[in-house]
């Protein structure tokens, strides 16, 4: 007997418009980061609007906000026609709407505030993080109730793989934010060091996986054969596809650590299952791209399937270049550059992006009961965002190898050919001028496509019920019947299908994680590690807050092109008190794992690390980073300190017991001291009790313990080995020399500044002698903060800097910083 029933569309409409708003927000943040990359001003000179504030927020927007909505809107429409019933419950709904879209408020306003876990993909704090698990509660109830009481026996290939996103993500979800409060938007990880990168990376790699792909691909074997009036093209391919796939997919993580301090057999399994991948990914791909045969003459006349057949391809593209970045020797190259920006790019853009658009275009017909005001537009869209992708990715890989390539060069000396990072920086910057082009262009295609929606509901009228009928559901035997397939029972047993998919993803997660936390060998101790200072401690937090680990990594990898720039390699004893971890994925600015380290290749002063982060482009024009003057102004919290100490205790880190009563103390008195230190280097305005000395405090700390006891002594009375160059070529090579390398400190005419003394006059700190001065410029002034320049020049290279340098007394440069140190004649 025939049931009549109603389809709601209210929420798909309210999920539609949330889609098309928080995309809009999220690309134009998006271009406002890329524009900070290509032009440091548009930073504003904030603290809400800088790059390390804001990009966490154009990835929230863009995945949770964005793509987000455009999965409830696809489900929301698609999971009631497959089951021929309403959505269970309306008031579930409607809390899932609200609930959803008040988070996404929530987390822009925190992150902008610099309330932030730095974990990516998983920034929010822990109140949000609750708030997310109960609406996604809320979801998931309301999908399983639909599915439980349905009017078809079996579930359709798209219901699987929203089933494996609700169970998946509710698990990845729930244990990397195992976290402990201190405060109402403060917490500090469970995990520390190795095994938190291992967590945030099986969760990382997965959001992907379960947020970004498996509900697409539900979605995709929805409208592609709607689209197409075409049934999918294998059935049996959809099983296939859909087990490997879940099953595979959850133990790739690990290929984000490559040649990281991660265990190698992590590495491997990280890297074995990634390129497994290719084959379920593949076979997705291949089942969306067949299932258009004999439909191709439709592609060519409809917008709509033009966006979803570019989106199926570039959901192949990206799984196939994803496990060829997970092969070591691919990784060596790719890694920490802006390869794996494009690489995600690709898949936001042309896999989540122009799937979204062609569901939109496909649904806005039917929600407003009339056609889409202009076909005409829609492929004017579809042109322009398909060059937008290609602008924006193209240069970002270019720009990638050009990064590996720089940092990897060595000279016939055996020297790095680039051993200024900046000198990286300033080549790429073209590129992110194109990209920034790229992605104006894919934003103008959104706003043509918001233009051709609104006149095509305007055309119309919204459809807010739609009538339906289907028979009642028969009672069948539990038990597989006679001639029916393992799945086909599977298929129309809900529960048992949800609990074998939890079993499916939960068994590669285990197998890694739990190895980690119980065999302690995973994990060797240093001995000479030890806690963080409590004003490392508040600086570390500052570091967290402003976002710095979207620029830099704290990660030197076992490749001599990295120990020659940064020092010695990272080792996974290193990080077993840090709570979160802040090996980070991306080199806009160098790696900061050795920093510390007195004797090290970058070490710099307290002075020089107090003008660089008020203003980076005084000491170097090109530099991208902005600028932190409000660091030198705010006060650091001290109220916070002791539940900082005492959590961190709480989690395993020897603090004394009862030493929070004191931490304030040692604080002060370690701030007081760094103070006094950089009056004598001309900085007279910086306070001890500011959040920009509690950074440099925490950046000063950097890789120091891996170097106790193995600092390089200086080589005393190193001489000059010939007399100083005279001739203009020598002195015209010097003087390219100490403008890139030496004129942030001393001034472009050796005039001197705030940092480094002037070198026209007769005056010398350190004596004035050729041979002295040969001697502080090849082994260094560590006191004063002035680096060895051994390590990047050759001893031609330090002749011609040195002569260059002598040339300059008597200059009388204007500006001149007064006379330092004792009088040379």
């Amino acid at each position: 007997m025939e049931e009549k029933f109603y389809y709601d569309n209210k929420f798909v409409k309210l999920f539609a418009y949330a889609t098309i708003f928080w995309g809009v927000v999220g690309m134009v943040v998006g271009l406002l980061i890329a524009l900070q990359l290509a032009f440091p001003w548009f930073n504003f000179e904030l603290p809400f609007t800088t790059f390390g504030r804001v990009r966490p927020v154009h990835t929230n927007a863009v995945i949770f906000a964005f793509v987000g909505n455009g999965i409830f809107m696809g489900i929301y429409y698609s999971l009631p026609r497959l089951l021929k019933t309403p959505m269970w419950n309306k008031t579930l709904s409607a809390i899932h709407f609200w609930g959803w879209q008040l988070i996404i408020v929530a987390a822009a306003v925190t992150l902008l505030m610099g309330f932030t876990t730095s974990k990516e993909y998983a920034e929010l704090e822990w109140p949000i993080d609750i708030a997310i698990a109960l609406i996604w509660v809320v979801f998931g109830a309301n999908m399983i109730g639909t599915i439980l009481t349905r009017r078809v026996q079996h579930l359709y290939v798209a219901i699987w793989f929203y089933i494996a996103t609700f169970v998946t993500v509710a698990i990845l979800h729930i244990v990397n934010s195992f976290e402990l409060p201190i405060s109402f938007m403060k917490s500090y990880s469970l995990y520390a060091g190795v095994q938190d990168a291992l967590v945030q990376w099986w969760y990382g790699h997965n959001a992907v996986a379960f947020f970004l792909t498996t509900p697409y691909l539900g979605l995709m074997y929805y409208f592609l054969p709607k689209a197409a009036n075409r049934p999918v093209y294998s059935y049996k391919l959809s099983i296939i596809h859909f087990w490997t796939l879940i099953f595979l997919y959850i133990w790739a993580g690990p290929h984000h650590l490559l040649y990281n301090a991660v265990p190698d057999w992590a590495q491997s399994l990280g890297v074995i299952f990634s390129v497994m991948l290719i084959a379920p990914s593949w076979g997705g791909m291949i089942n969306g791209l067949i299932t258009l045969r004999g439909a191709w003459d439709k592609v060519r006349d409809s917008a709509m399937l033009k966006f979803m057949v570019v989106a199926v391809t570039a959901y192949g593209m990206s799984t196939f270049e994803g496990p060829m970045l997970s092969l070591k020797t691919v990784n060596a190259i790719s890694h920490f550059t802006d390869w794996t920006i494009a690489h995600t790019h690709i898949g936001a853009m042309g896999w989540n992006g122009f799937l979204t658009f062609s569901m939109l275009y496909w649904l806005y017909p039917r929600l407003f009961n009339t056609k889409l005001y202009s076909e005409k537009l829609a492929n004017v869209h579809f042109w322009i965002g398909t060059t937008g992708i290609l602008f924006y990715a193209v240069p970002l890989y270019w720009g990638a190898f050009t990064q590996t390539l720089m940092w990897k060069e060595f000279t016939a000396d055996g020297l790095l050919a680039y051993p200024n990072f900046m000198e990286t920086v300033s080549q790429i910057i073209p590129f992110y001028h194109l990209r920034t082009f790229g992605g104006t262009l894919y934003l103008i295609g959104v706003v043509i496509m918001i233009y051709n929606l609104i006149k095509t509901a305007k055309q119309g009228s919204f459809v807010a019920t739609e009538e339906a009928s289907a028979p009642a559901l028969e009672k069948i035997p539990s038990t597989k019947m006679f001639g029916e397939s393992i799945h086909k029972w599977l298929e129309r047993k809900p529960i048992q299908f949800i609990f074998w998919s939890i079993i499916a993803v939960s068994i590669g997660g285990l197998l890694q994680l739990i190895p980690m936390a119980v065999v302690k060998s995973n994990i060797p101790i240093i001995e000479s590690v030890k806690p963080y200072t409590p004003l490392e401690l508040q600086g570390r937090d500052v570091y967290i807050q402003e976002g710095c680990v979207n620029c830099h990594s704290q990660m030197v990898r076992p490749f001599r092109s990295e120990t020659e720039r940064y020092g010695e390699y990272s080792k996974a004893g290193e990080f077993v008190y840090d709570h979160p971890f802040l090996w980070g994925s991306r080199r806009t600015g160098p790696d900061l794992a050795r920093t510390g380290v007195l004797t090290g290749k970058l070490y710099k002063s307290n002075a020089w690390h107090y003008e660089h982060m008020i203003n980076p482009q005084s000491i170097n024009p090109v530099s991208v980073m902005p600028k932190y003057p409000w660091l030198a102004k705010n006060k650091i919290d001290l109220s916070t300190t002791a539940a900082k100490i005492n959590a961190m205790r709480m989690l395993g880190v020897p603090y004394a017991e009862g030493y929070e009563s004191q931490a304030n103390d040692d604080l002060m008195k370690q701030a007081q001291i760094m103070v006094d230190g950089m009056k004598t280097s001309g900085v007279e305005n910086a306070q001890a009790d500011t959040e920009l000395i509690a950074l440099i405090a925490y950046l000063q700390r950097l890789g120091v313990d891996i170097y106790v006891g193995k600092e390089t002594a200086k080589n005393q009375g190193v001489k000059m080995p010939e007399a100083p160059y005279t001739d203009a070529e020598n002195l015209g090579a010097g003087k390219e020399i100490f403008v890139k390398n030496c004129a942030a400190c001393h001034g472009v005419a050796g005039e001197g500044n705030k940092i480094g003394p002037n070198l026209t006059d007769n005056f010398w700190i350190e004596g004035g002698t050729n041979d002295k001065i040969f001697e502080v410029t090849s082994e260094g002034y560590i006191s004063k903060g002035m680096p060895a320049w051994k390590y990047t020049m050759n001893t031609k290279q330090l002749m011609q800097v040195v002569s260059y340098t002598l040339s300059l007394k008597g200059t009388n440069p204007p500006n001149a910083k007064a006379p330092q140190g004792e009088e040379v004649k």
